[in-house]
This record gives structure tokens, C-alpha cells and sequence, in this order.
């Protein structure tokens, strides 16, 4: 894959750490907002805010201009946003044409586990 593969990593458990699971890229928008409205609600004790996008809404990234500002706000505000790997392959999406800054962890599902056992708050939406 073209973006780095990752799973669960160390994460800072003492602090707020939060998990979206979206199947709908059109939630990002108020995803990116509510990780905003945390950030400064949480002041020093937000933590991580990753959103991981699967199922078949992945076939609505490649190319999407909407997307890409989405995916550069988020950056911008420390929001990691990955694609699940096992969606991209069943869905046969080109990973070429996925932007570049798009991270991917092979399985979007394990990862969400492995995140909810160190204690992430998570929403499958």
C-alpha cells in the first residue's frame, strides 16, 4: 500500500482518546467538528482522535476534492484519518489514487478493537 500500514500503536492512556468508525465519508465534516469541539473542551487532556473510514464508502475517496481539504483540516488539527485496507482491497480501489497523505491500516475492524482495549471512547457511525 502506498501510505503507511498501521495497527494499534502507544498511545497516551491518561489522557481523552477517541475513535470514529465511519461507512460515510460525508460524516467527516461533523466528525472533524466535534474533534475540534473536544479538543478545546478537553484542553490538556485530549489525547488521540483517529476516524477510520471503511466499508463501501472508500470507492467515494479517490479523486475527491471535497475529500482531500477534509483530509488537510484534519491534519491540521492532529485528527489521524485512515482507510481501511481490507475495504480498499474488496472494493477493488485503486490505491494510486488515493491521496498521499491518507494513512491505511490493513484492517480497519482489528484496529477499532485494539483501540477500544486501551480505552479509546469509540463511535461506529
Amino acid at each position: 500500500m502506498q501510505s503507511a500500514v498501521v495497527q494499534a500503536q502507544d498511545f497516551d492512556l491518561e489522557k481523552n482518546n477517541y475513535l470514529v468508525l465511519s461507512k460515510n465519508i460525508k460524516q467527516l465534516e461533523p466528525i472533524l467538528q466535534t474533534a475540534i469541539e473536544l479538543k478545546i473542551e478537553d484542553g490538556r487532556s485530549f489525547g488521540d482522535f483517529i476516524v477510520i473510514i471503511c466499508g463501501s464508502t472508500v470507492q467515494d475517496i479517490p479523486d475527491n476534492n471535497s475529500f482531500e481539504k477534509l483530509l488537510k483540516e484534519a491534519q491540521n488539527n492532529r485528527i489521524a484519518i485512515y482507510g481501511c485496507g481490507l475495504s480498499l482491497d474488496k472494493f477493488n480501489v485503486d490505491i494510486q489514487k488515493l491521496p498521499k497523505n491518507l494513512q491505511i491500516t490493513k484492517n480497519g475492524i482489528l484496529f477499532s478493537f485494539q483501540l477500544a482495549k486501551k480505552g479509546f471512547v469509540t463511535l461506529i457511525i
